[in-house]
């Protein structure tokens, strides 16, 4: 049985599963519907790593705030590689959406800090 982590360290482990289930949505796009073989399977590795940190997590920050904040975060971080990467329209409504996104896990942070 593992120790658990402190808030400190479950924060930083969540961030390294929103790096990882970033890169693994992005090899998506870079798949072409599966067809390049590198980020095909690549999706799979770096959703495994995401969702292992993401275990390990749970036990310290609650499964709301881990999900929460780590579909958000990467939600934000995936749109961001469309608009510069991807060249993807970025419309007034999509930032003012994202920008919500942003807050939200802002509120989340705070609320997990005050409550444990």
């Amino acid at each position: 049985m593992s120790v658990p982590l402190s808030v400190h360290q479950a924060w930083a482990v969540l961030s390294g599963a929103i790096l990882f289930e970033v890169a693994g949505t992005t090899c998506m796009r870079l798949s072409e519907g599966f067809s390049r073989l590198t980020p095909s399977v690549l999706i799979f590795v770096f959703y495994a790593i995401s969702f292992a940190l993401n275990t390990l997590v749970i036990r310290t920050l609650g499964l709301s705030v881990v999900y929460a904040v780590w579909s958000g975060v990467g939600t934000v971080l995936t749109a961001m590689i469309g608009y510069l990467y991807f060249k993807e329209p970025a419309t007034a409504l999509k930032m003012a959406s994202t920008g919500l996104i942003v807050i939200g896990v802002i509120g989340l942070h705070t609320a997990s800090r005050t409550t444990g």
